[in-house]
């Protein structure tokens, strides 16, 4: 493994420097499309290396400190075909280096993968805006990235085996935005703890018995900002493979939004519930009644003053199930969202998640130089419901005795982008402040503070 990780940082070593040696000279963006590739191709590759240390944790039953360099590299390439036609693929090798006892699962490995393959057509002039189908393999990004979105910091990336279908309006429907999909979630592999610390290639599968389809639509309104409504359905049932929750889940919400800029007052409001059947747990029988629902707020304040900073004010509400005997799931799901701009960093950490909480905060966003950004957050984070879990960790008292004050959690990061698309530094920090539910709770592993580092290097050409 030691011979492997020297191997893979000598070569990351050289590429930097090719990178720096070329981009100096060019004065811009180098990239393969513009130098190597003919007509008509494009190819882009992507990698990052990143080194995560948390000194103790904090999730069920576990404690001891875990120390990780993960590894993700994408490869895309696309050609362009007559007619409006586009194919393309995407290929994806996430892993690690780590210790044998590390924790890891398919949010961190999964080497050697399709991420995405597909057919896309596009078609301007359609009814007054541009058309645009993709078939097959593919990532999702939609409205807020709250519950369907293509993972930025996490190891490894959501995808999806469909359809998805947009049209955006041009002209005088310019800021409007229709969208509908129908997927088959991917089911990451391999699922043993042996496979995955061996960094094995187990290729993903896809399977009718877990669907998800979602409608959207958008529009820019000159004094609003941008006003968004969709609808998104999840259904999926057990297998003899693959025990589920056998999720039946209606998700409809809106969200109301005015990007930040300077001297002037920006805000985010998003409100979903969630209605239909689930299990309790994966080896629960029982179908419940399920009823939940999930809240966003921010306002902040960009000041026109030296780093630009940036203040706002945040508060997240997702409900819990307030009694686990009464047959009913009010246990809100986040289905396939993205959580690191809401919560700090995921990776091996990830304290915070879109379940059972109460989190109200603050941030701070700082821009001292074109390339370098910064920001701080607080939050505080309470249980919705004292009998319920925290967050997705498994830590629970099911008698509501331990109290619902988790803790508090500051995280901090820097970004240095050294050549603008090429290369870029980053580093992080979070602390998690332990509350009364951390020391009290009958299966919480380690009970006191935690600390989270992390820094990677991401290189793109």
């Amino acid at each position: 493994m030691h011979i492997c990780l020297v191997a893979r940082l000598l070569i990351i070593m050289l590429v930097f420097k090719t990178i720096l040696f070329t981009s100096t000279l060019l004065h811009a963006q180098w990239t393969l499309n513009n130098t190597l590739m003919p007509q008509g191709f494009s190819l882009q590759i992507n990698h990052r290396t990143r080194h995560e240390f948390m000194d103790n944790e904090f999730r069920a039953n576990e404690s001891g400190q875990t120390d990780v360099i993960a590894f993700r590299t994408l490869v895309h390439g696309r050609i362009q075909l007559p007619a409006g036609f586009t194919i393309g693929g995407e290929l994806q090798d996430s892993r690690t280096a780590s210790d044998a006892d590390t924790l890891l699962n398919t949010t961190i490995v999964n080497s050697a993968e399709l991420l995405r393959g597909y057919l896309e057509y596009s078609r301007q002039n359609t009814l007054g805006g541009q058309f645009t189908a993709q078939a097959g393999r593919m990532t999702l990004d939609v409205g807020s990235r709250r519950f369907v979105a293509r993972n930025g910091f996490r190891n490894t990336i959501n995808n999806f085996t469909g359809i998805d279908i947009n049209w955006h309006g041009e002209q005088n429907l310019a800021g409007t935005h229709l969208r509908g999909f129908w997927t088959l979630p991917v089911y990451r592999l391999p699922d043993s703890t042996e496979q995955l610390h061996r960094n094995s290639t187990v290729f993903d599968e896809e399977s009718l018995d877990l669907q998800l389809w979602g409608l959207f639509a958008a529009h820019d309104f000159a004094t609003l900002g941008r006003a968004e409504l969709f609808m998104f359905g999840l259904h999926e049932k057990d297998s003899s493979e693959r025990p589920t929750l056998n999720r039946q889940l209606y998700t409809p919400g809106f969200r109301l939004l005015r990007t930040p800029a300077p001297a002037r007052i920006d805000y985010e409001f998003e409100s979903v519930f969630q209605i239909g059947h689930s299990h309790a747990s994966l080896v629960s029988d029982k179908s419940l009644d399920h009823f939940a629902h999930f809240h966003n707020l921010a306002i902040g304040y960009t000041f026109p003053a030296f780093w630009s900073p940036r203040i706002a004010l945040l508060y997240d509400f997702a409900s819990g199930d307030k009694n686990p005997d009464d047959g009913k799931n009010e246990r809100f799901d986040t289905l396939y969202g993205g959580r690191r701009f809401d919560f700090g960093p995921t990776g091996i950490y990830g304290a915070l998640a879109r379940v059972n909480m109460h989190a109200p905060g603050v941030r701070l966003n700082l821009k001292p130089h074109t390339r370098v950004e910064a920001a701080m957050n607080y939050r505080a984070l309470l249980l919705a419901s004292k009998r319920d879990s925290w967050g997705i960790t498994g830590v629970r008292d099911s008698s509501g005795q331990s109290g619902s004050f988790v803790g508090s959690q500051f995280d901090a990061q820097i970004q240095w982008h050294l050549l603008p698309g090429n290369l870029s530094v980053e580093a992080g920090y979070a602390h998690l402040f332990a509350g009364e539910f951390i020391h009290n709770a009958p299966n919480a592993g380690h009970r006191g503070d935690i600390n989270y580092f992390y820094t990677q290097a991401v290189i793109s050409f």
